[in-house]
């Protein structure tokens, strides 16, 4: 009788498993972003989000962002990955910690770690996890997207 409770519990357990995974799975395949199929990196400036992105397709995100304030507005476009700098301080901000930075114009914007509560001078801010995924997946060259 033992053996058979056993049994039964790891059953249940095994068809728990195989229909939850799934269902996860299906989940993380559904996730879209506004963006087209060229973009590694996604930014909607309406929703505040932003994603990673290979051949059309969600690799990470959406993940929440802030962006430009008034007078300072991240521009809608798109753009290339000119360079990085895992350690960037502002020039024109007074030598502000710009972590993780990943700029995307010739005009200084990047994505770079930053406060989610407060609008920037025109940067895409993440998260300390966000910034660090961007900063690691995204490679000079590649496709940025900034949708309004």
């Amino acid at each position: 009788m033992r053996f058979f409770r056993h049994a039964m519990i790891s059953l249940a357990i095994a068809v728990g498993c195989a229909v939850t995974i799934p269902a996860v799975a299906s989940a993380a395949q559904s996730a879209t972003a506004p963006c087209g199929t060229s973009a590694a990196a996604c930014i909607s400036l309406s929703s505040h989000q932003a994603w990673l992105m290979s051949g059309g397709q969600v690799t990470y995100g959406p993940t929440p962002i802030t962006s430009g304030k008034p007078g300072q507005r991240t521009p809608p476009g798109v753009f290339h990955v000119l360079w990085k700098d895992k350690n960037h301080r502002s020039s024109e901000f007074h030598n502000a910690p710009m972590p993780y930075s990943v700029f995307f114009t010739n005009t200084g914007i990047a994505f770079h770690e930053g406060s989610l509560s407060k609008a920037s001078a025109g940067c895409i801010h993440l998260s300390r996890t966000a910034a660090t995924t961007f900063f690691s997946k995204l490679s000079v060259g590649q496709v940025v997207q900034v949708v309004s």
